[in-house]
């Protein structure tokens, strides 16, 4: 039996999605842009997936712009804000510690190029705090950028809190809602979310499309250059197959949000309850304030690597952190930025649901996870000195 609880780094297709692409791949596969009759009905088409996704972030079907997923539209909204700010003369950038590598790498490379990058701290919680994005606007502040829930620990931040602040402060506000798309409601007129970026396959869609809505009013800047195509701002002949299956996931992810969080929440919190009973073993992340189907563990004395290759021995699919980063040596920036020390950050472990899962398999991921981490503490010699005295519990 494998039980698959990696649900944040992608999602399974469902039917309705694999189902409403299909046709678009046989017989309605003409090209948007052409005029005869073939290319006009996947014009409509693709007119009607924009309205579809608009209605359900609350938004203008022209505001909406197709990507090839969640990273794209991050970097779009990022230097689209910091064009535009150039051009006013403010060239400062807030964010967090814990965002997402498309977006640090992005304000990385802005840097580079003269911005100032401020990045807020996120507190143990792993929540970062509105008045701290109030203190640090400033006169030269183009862009707030902080993401809706976390990748990793799935936080869940006071959006419209923010919102409200850029907003009274006439500052760009963008999130990256890559892991809230589908998840959580979403109105970025009542939030004031400028930008917002997402991707399908988060949401039981297709790999390799997402969207960036973008408020009117706001130049978009082209990342990619080319044709006509989003209005002249992506070049690139639109993916009509996975655009309108993206659309089909996501009305039905968002109309079905209150059943699936209420199914998730449940067995995330027996999940944190039976992994909290292993000694030596720590939360990372708000108890309450999360995705409905995020767990995020420490556990002392062990390397997450380890715990990963055992897990998947017993069936059980998971994760040590974002999967952009997996094969990465160094500890999850999102751990330390919550304050947890390196030889802690090693050990850690994402189990994330989705609504396919089921209340037993919570139950032998539990017990799974409890005897590979008894296993491999027995088999470690910093465990032994930790359990002998001549180290110090960090947990």
């Amino acid at each position: 039996m494998q039980i698959y609880a990696d649900n944040a780094a992608t999602t399974k297709m469902s039917d309705l999605a694999i189902e409403t692409m299909l046709p678009f791949m046989k017989d309605t596969y003409g090209n948007p842009s052409s005029l005869h009759s073939v290319g006009q009905e996947a014009a409509e088409v693709l007119m009607a997936a924009r309205e579809k996704m608009a209605k359900y972030l609350g938004c203008e079907a022209r505001e909406i712009y197709f990507t090839s997923g969640g990273s794209e539209a991050d970097n779009q909204a990022i230097v689209s804000a910091a064009n535009r700010g150039e051009r006013k003369g403010k060239k400062h950038i807030i964010s967090t510690a814990f965002e997402h590598h498309a977006v640090l790498h992005t304000l990385k490379k802005l840097e580079k190029q003269g911005f100032e990058i401020t990045l807020l701290p996120v507190g143990e919680k792993g929540i970062v705090n509105p008045e701290d994005v109030k203190n640090a606007i400033k006169e030269e502040t183009c862009l707030v950028s902080v993401m809706y829930a976390n990748n990793e620990i799935g936080t869940i931040q006071p959006i419209e809190e923010i919102g409200k602040i850029c907003a009274d402060s006439g500052v760009i506000f963008h999130t990256d809602a890559v892991q809230a798309a589908g998840h959580l409601k979403i109105n970025v007129k009542e939030q004031n979310i400028d930008m917002l970026s997402l991707s399908a396959h988060k949401f039981h869609g297709p790999k390799g499309v997402g969207a960036l809505y973008v408020k009117s009013g706001i130049v978009v800047s082209n990342i990619i250059e080319g044709g006509a195509q989003e209005r002249g701002k992506r070049g690139g002949t639109e993916n009509i197959p996975a655009i309108v299956s993206m659309a089909a996931a996501f009305e039905d992810a968002c109309l079905k949000i209150d059943e699936n969080s209420k199914k998730l929440t449940k067995m995330r919190d027996r999940l944190i309850e039976g992994l909290s009973k292993i000694p030596h073993s720590i939360l990372n992340g708000d108890a309450k304030k999360r995705l409905p189907g995020n767990v995020n563990m420490c556990f002392e004395g062990i390397e997450g690597e380890s715990l990963l290759l055992m897990l998947d021995m017993h069936g059980v699919c998971a994760s040590s952190g974002s999967a952009c980063t997996s094969g990465s040596l160094d500890p999850s920036h999102v751990l330390l930025a919550i304050g947890r020390v390196h030889e802690i950050a090693h050990g850690s472990l994402r189990l994330s649901l989705s609504e396919y899962n089921t209340e037993e398999e919570v139950e032998l991921i539990i017990k799974a996870v409890d005897e590979v981490v008894g296993y491999l503490r027995n088999m470690s010699p910093v465990w032994r000195d930790l359990m002998e005295g001549r180290r110090t519990h960090v947990i």
